[in-house]
């Protein structure tokens, strides 16, 4: 019986693209694909590290997306969910599909394929969440900024909306559980880490004009129409940190 390997890669999509293609192509009996900050020694297979390689995540992506892009779609969207172990169900995944003559006709009573779908659906709503949510506050560098701390790592997938709908202003959205940011600076979108030590309420950032947002929320807040359990269930309690007529409240 061929021995098992552990892959081990840098965690970007990129890298863990790369690790499907080096278990294909040297047709590795895969124990695990495991994140390099991340990684246990199995107890019964060798480790290999895998160094990201672009074209070779091209490839594979590519090859992906040939199948179906509803498939392509399901494990970008699966694999920012972080959801631990989530590599070996992607590449289960992958391997099925590349043996189906065609991505649509998938055994979607298949549990890793149903798997993969559900989770794929969870950062698709995740996302969508975060893009209502977003609220902007003006720096004195005249950029719009905002924290978040979204569920799953949906920051890649929000440039586009926010890139369309703010194409004339500079802004930049800062994942604080991620510590890392994507910056719009008019011309395109790119990704970058901040050295904030209270990023949350980091108030030497914020211009004195978000006052005025401030008094017009408390003004239009008619007390008589609060429905606190309705208001609690659209925007949960845990997210009104990053408002700032909120934060009266936390």
């Amino acid at each position: 019986m061929k021995p098992t390997k552990t892959l081990i890669y840098d965690g970007s999509f990129n890298g863990f693209l790369t690790a499907i293609f080096i278990a294909f192509d040297e047709k590795i009996n895969v124990a695990d694909i495991q994140k390099n900050n991340q990684s246990q020694n199995g107890l019964f297979s060798d480790t290999e590290t895998v160094f990201t390689n672009v074209e070779k995540a091209k490839r594979v992506w590519n090859g992906i997306r040939n199948k179906s892009h509803n498939a392509i779609s399901n494990v970008y969207f699966a694999f920012l969910s972080e959801t631990e172990g989530v590599e070996m169900m992607l590449y289960t995944y992958i391997q099925k599909l590349m043996h189906t003559k065609n991505g649509k006709y998938l055994d979607y009573s298949d549990s890793t394929v149903v798997y993969i779908g559900q989770l794929a659906k969870k950062v698709g709503r995740e996302k969508h969440r975060m893009e209502a949510f977003v609220q902007f506050q003006l720096t004195k560098d005249e950029i719009l900024f905002a924290n978040i701390e979204p569920d799953f790592d949906v920051l890649p997938l929000m440039s586009k909306h926010f890139r369309y709908r703010y194409a004339d202003q500079k802004w930049l959205i800062y994942d604080v559980k991620r510590k890392y940011g994507i910056f719009y600076n008019l011309d395109h979108v790119e990704m970058v880490s901040l050295n904030l030590k209270d990023i949350h309420h980091n108030k030497t950032v914020i211009a004195p004009d978000q006052t005025l947002w401030n008094d017009y929320f408390k003004s239009t807040n008619v007390a008589s129409c609060i429905n606190p359990k309705l208001h609690t269930q659209h925007m949960p309690k845990r997210n009104w940190k990053y408002l700032s007529e909120k934060r009266e409240a936390v």
